[in-house]
């Protein structure tokens, strides 16, 4: 039986893409999953991405293809990667989501799965309540919210500076970004890939 996995993601330092195949790799795990990787569409201009610094950063990723708002309609489980704005998801992000109005009129994503992950330049930046204010966005689509049970280990990791929480998988970048998402915060987010694709592959069966 086939499991269609969407990952949907932006990313400006590459970052949140780093924790988005960690997420693939672990939903690859599960058999029959059929897994894709998209990212959405980048509305800040190459001007001032090359003022931020950004634009090498994203060609790393620009292989992966954009994500078109419809076809999350395809998916059993969609998993939403996003870096921090001021607490919530980035504008582009939003944006993404401002596009799902008839996915939402239409009941498309009605008991499909939903799971998200994070970042922050800080160890306390708001990737919780980044979290939880994606999560919002399922409950009003009517999806079945999966986070990571700490049955991951990882997350009692005490032993060094790490993201991850029982809400989703995250990572501290460092406030210039130098900071790249460390074995355990990878290894957190392979757990969530796996867990979450395990459940939509239950509740389709």
């Amino acid at each position: 039986m086939s499991v269609r996995v969407q990952i949907v993601f932006h990313s400006l330092y590459g970052h949140i893409y780093r924790m988005a195949e960690a997420v693939a790799e672990g939903a690859r795990q599960v058999p029959g999953a059929d897994v894709q990787l998209y990212q959405v569409h980048e509305t800040l201009s190459t001007e001032i991405l090359q003022k931020m610094g950004a634009v090498e950063a994203k060609k790393t990723f620009a292989h992966i293809p954009l994500a078109d708002p419809k076809r999350l309609a395809e998916a059993d489980v969609v998993f939403i990667g996003t870096g921090t704005r001021f607490g919530s998801a980035t504008a582009q992000m939003q944006a993404f989501f401002d596009a799902t109005g008839s996915l939402w009129n239409e009941g498309a994503l009605v008991g499909k799965v939903g799971s998200v992950f994070t970042s922050t330049a800080s160890q306390h930046g708001g990737q919780e309540t980044t979290l939880i204010s994606v999560q919002t966005f399922f409950f009003h689509q009517g999806m079945v919210i999966v986070g990571v049970p700490y049955a991951a280990k990882e997350l009692l990791n005490m032993s060094e500076l790490t993201g991850g929480t029982p809400y989703g998988a995250s990572t501290v970048t460092g406030p210039d970004g130098s900071r790249l998402p460390s074995a355990n915060e990878l290894a957190i987010a392979r757990y969530q890939g796996r867990h979450a694709t395990q459940i939509a592959a239950k509740l389709k069966a």
